[in-house]
């Protein structure tokens, strides 16, 4: 099974390969997604990381508040959408 990760404060130059590439040290990541404001298409400063259940608690613990590209990056299970 996978979990979502939500990755907030990231710098505004990260791609989704920075995105696994930091994530991916820690555990297997399956994808990762950042999101982007549909009219200019800049990233709007957060984004998801899929993982596998097993990596959770050790991604959080090793990637909550971890440095990237100079701003400390945000990391906790993501909540589900609400309809």
């Amino acid at each position: 099974m996978a979990t979502t990760l939500y990755v907030g404060n990231l710098p505004w130059s990260a791609t989704e390969d920075s995105l696994i590439n930091a994530f991916g040290s820690h555990g297997q990541v399956i994808s990762g997604r950042i999101i982007t404001d549909k009219e200019t298409g800049r990233s709007r400063g957060f984004g998801f990381v899929e993982v596998e259940d097993q990596d959770v608690d050790a991604m959080v613990s090793a990637m909550n508040g971890a440095d990237m590209e100079g701003r400390q990056i945000v990391v906790n299970e993501a909540k589900p959408r609400q309809s």
